[in-house]
């Protein structure tokens, strides 16, 4: 559904931060401070380009609309994915934001750049692959994304279209520090952000535009909203079941509707009761028996996932302790090298001054010459 004109609309867009969308004489911004390297991604708002910073070498992703935005239902997305950046700030399991501009009446976001690509692409490799995501890999995949959504419900906004395509992976490799040596094996860590923030909006008086039917809530579909969080549940529950291996999902008709009714789609995997149970009552009919991500995050079922969480972070810590480990090494031998440099140069300059002493005695002297003087030459 597209937002309505009318009060609510402002407290989301409000006058005073709007982008004027106007064209600009001035050198392309996307030219002078970027280095296109490849497009990353396409949709319906546009294309997502891979871009090398010029001042400061780092990747990032840059988002470009597709067509002119002013006045346009994408605009409005557009601008609601900025001004929702800025009301969010930085959380591990959001995609960080960095900028945006507007060039010929296109809009430009500068995003962080995830090297993983989206969970779209990984379940679409692996249906060609006919495999799927362990239970474990799920439970830590629903906790991580948990996590972003509560930090994105903490400040009382709702996503409305969490789905594969809009949760981004970033891989890390990280080394083990078990013992400080440069043999040491790597360890991917697996890291999941929400991304695409065009259809978020708040709690309190919401301007909702309807997402991707297939992951969409049968309430908002039927225009209530006053349990826009459980919206966001539902569509991660399916989301993690589209992770699963199963078909992709009913864009409408018969099987749209079991969904709906609390039946979850047919899983070619032998999951445990438990977690079927939790994925189950994620897509309950009715939202208020959905949990919150404050219930999913300490719910039984995820503590294993927790557990590996916490594991990965000490993982990652004793990776950072590796590389200070590296860095104290390295710092010392410079420290060392340094210092056996200067000392060379002390020596080499000690013995130039012996040889210059030697190779040029004094020949004069302004009194006496050769003559040994122990009287004062002071005249009274």
């Amino acid at each position: 559904m597209e937002a309505s004109d009318g009060e609510g609309e402002e407290e989301v867009l409000p006058p005073s931060k709007r982008i004027t969308m106007m064209e600009s004489n001035m050198m392309s911004r996307y030219v002078s401070e970027f280095l296109e390297l490849e497009k990353i991604g396409c949709g319906e708002f546009g294309a997502v380009f891979k871009c090398v910073k010029r001042l400061d070498g780092c990747i990032y992703a840059i988002k470009r609309s597709k067509k002119p935005l002013a006045g346009s239902v994408d605009e409005q997305n557009a601008l609601r994915e900025v001004y929702a950046h800025a009301v969010l700030g930085q959380h591990p399991h959001v995609v960080r934001y960095y900028s945006a501009w507007a060039e010929d009446d296109h809009m430009l976001i500068q995003n962080e750049y995830c090297n993983g690509g989206t969970l779209s692409d990984v379940i679409a490799e692996n249906y060609r692959r006919l495999s799927y995501l362990s239970e474990l890999e799920l439970k830590d995949l629903l906790l991580q994304v948990t996590r972003g959504l509560k930090y994105i419900h903490s400040t009382s906004l709702v996503h409305m279209d969490i789905k594969p395509s809009n949760i981004f992976i970033s891989r890390k490799s990280v080394a083990s520090c078990d013992e400080c040596d440069e043999d040491d094996g790597l360890t991917t860590s697996v890291v999941y952000k929400i991304g695409d923030l065009g259809h978020v909006t708040r709690v309190n008086n919401p301007q909702v535009e309807e997402g991707d039917s297939r992951y969409l809530a049968n309430e908002v579909l039927q225009e209530d909203y006053s349990n826009l969080t459980k919206a966001d549940i539902f569509a991660l529950a399916l989301t993690v079941v589209s992770a699963s291996g199963a078909e992709p999902l009913p864009t409408n008709g018969d099987k749209w509707h079991e969904i709906r009714q609390g039946k979850l789609p047919a899983i070619p995997q032998v999951l445990s009761p438990e977690f079927l149970s939790l994925l189950k009552l994620m897509i309950h009919p009715d939202p208020t028996k959905r949990p919150s991500t404050s219930d999913l995050i300490k719910h039984p079922v995820l503590l294993t996932a927790a557990r590996m969480s916490a594991d990965q972070l000490r993982v990652e810590l004793n990776a950072e302790k590796f590389k200070n480990a590296l860095l104290q090494k390295e710092l010392k031998k410079a420290q060392l090298a340094r210092a056996a440099a200067e000392e060379k140069v002390l020596s080499t300059d000690r013995i130039l001054t012996r040889s210059t002493v030697q190779s040029n005695p004094r020949t004069t002297r302004l009194i006496g010459k050769k003559m040994n003087r122990s009287v004062s030459l002071t005249i009274y």
